[in-house]
């Protein structure tokens, strides 16, 4: 469990400091540095979207996980956790100087960088990766990107991005042990349109992030659920059958 305690970690320590030298920043600074995140992550998404193997898969998970997410309203229930959330961080340890955010621009950026950290296509799979081979390199370099990342968003969004490093850690822990348990049945297939989905958004998340276009990345979320057995219903059923009346 190393890499989820020290990506969890990075992501604490970023929030925190971040936090406190807030004021000690210009506005310019903290509301035009995340354009270059927004931009990264629209890049990493871009590189492992490339990499997918089957898009018929990977856009019909999308589809299917969206609408899931709009049933669920999962965006909408992460966005009241994170309201009632800044309450209760700015009652206990209010953001020195202030954030000039308003409410619908703090709980847009918090649910995108909530997504970034927790559900990035990089951060999952380098979970699942050391569950089975033990290799903690691609949670290491994440860290490092994480600490930065979480520091900047926190000196314009304040303590509640250092509360990230919670379901980080929760989900990467998760995923470990998933990765023991079923990474080992899992064909290349399978985890290249897992990534390939986890690439998608964080694509979109990158253009959340930079104020592009607001999606409502969150509902998205359950593709990463239904991509794998799709894959599989698609490479033992569907697409023999195409083939056949082709």
């Amino acid at each position: 469990m190393i890499g989820p305690i020290i990506n969890s970690t990075s992501t604490l320590i970023g929030g925190i400091v971040g936090g406190l030298i807030g004021d000690r920043l210009s506005e310019k600074f903290r509301t035009q540095l995340p354009l270059t995140f927004g931009a990264a992550s629209m890049g990493m998404g871009m590189t492992v979207i490339v990499k997918l193997n089957d898009l018929p898969v990977v856009v019909a998970s999308l589809l299917f996980g969206a609408i899931i997410g709009e049933i669920f309203s999962l965006e909408k229930n992460i966005g009241r956790g994170a309201s009632k959330l800044r309450f209760i961080i700015d009652k206990v340890a209010p953001q020195k100087g202030g954030s000039t955010l308003s409410q619908e621009e703090y709980l847009d950026k918090f649910v995108g960088i909530l997504v970034l950290f927790v559900a990035s296509g990089t951060g999952i799979f380098g979970a699942m990766r050391e569950g089975i081979t033990g290799d903690i390199s691609i949670l290491l370099t994440k860290s490092f990107l994480d600490i930065l990342t979480a520091g900047i968003f926190a000196t314009a969004l304040g303590f509640s991005v250092a509360t990230i490093a919670v379901p980080q850690f929760i989900v990467q822990m998760i995923l470990l042990f998933i990765g023991q348990s079923i990474m080992p049945i899992l064909s290349p297939e399978m985890i290249a349109n897992f990534s390939g989905l986890g690439g998608f958004i964080m694509f979109v998340t990158g253009l959340r992030i930079c104020g592009i276009k607001s999606f409502p990345v969150a509902n998205l979320l359950p593709g990463l659920i239904i991509v794998m057995p799709l894959t599989w219903l698609w490479a033992t059923s569907l697409l023999p059958w195409i083939q056949s009346i082709s």
